[in-house]
């Protein structure tokens, strides 16, 4: 028994350490249901399955390390294909994608979710406040320093104090980030 306990205290660090090794990705809907008891906002990647800047921010921004930590600490991490076949509900409305092939190869038929969330471009990171309401959407392939602007914009509520281009501009000349490639 010793023997074991001994084991769990010096394994629990590096447990604990795997557990951070990558996002915690959820759906849509396990996300909205999460907020019912801890509100927090939600990152979206929408990506799609032959999108390669997708891929890409899979492996390079979503694998940081500071990344990681700091959406898991901060945001429910919400993976989301625009092109799924799969129906969803968000805020007691149904979302499909009619248009969908699946002896399609490449580019498939959009889903209305995607649309609704004014997703055009892959991939985009959709932010919503604690109220599942649609703050913005950044399109493109973003490094983790990149990311990291818009992040801790909406995770410290910095976003309620910008009101004009002047102080978006300003907010981002004076963001020192501190996440490292």
């Amino acid at each position: 028994m010793k023997k074991i306990l001994s084991l769990l205290l010096i394994l629990t660090p590096f447990l604990i350490q795997a557990q951070q090794s990558q996002i915690e990705w959820i759906s849509v809907e396990e996300a909205a249901e999460l907020m019912k008891n801890e509100p927090r906002k939600i990152m979206m990647d929408v990506y799609t399955e032959w999108c390669g800047p997708c891929k890409m921010m899979m492996k390079n921004t979503f694998s940081n390390a500071d990344v990681i930590s700091f959406v898991n600490a901060n945001y429910y991490a919400v993976k989301f294909n625009a092109e799924s076949p799969d129906p969803i509900q968000f805020k007691n409305q149904p979302f499909e994608n009619p248009d969908y092939d699946p002896a399609r190869k490449g580019r498939n038929g959009v889903h209305q979710f995607a649309r609704y969330m004014r997703v055009n471009a892959y991939p985009t990171i959709v932010y919503l406040d604690e109220d599942l309401n649609f703050l913005t959407g950044d399109a493109g392939y973003k490094t983790a320093t990149q990311i990291e602007l818009m992040l801790k914009f909406f995770a410290q509520d910095d976003y309620k104090k910008v009101s004009t281009q002047e102080e978006w501009d300003a907010y981002q000349t004076n963001f020192k980030p501190s996440f490292k490639e």
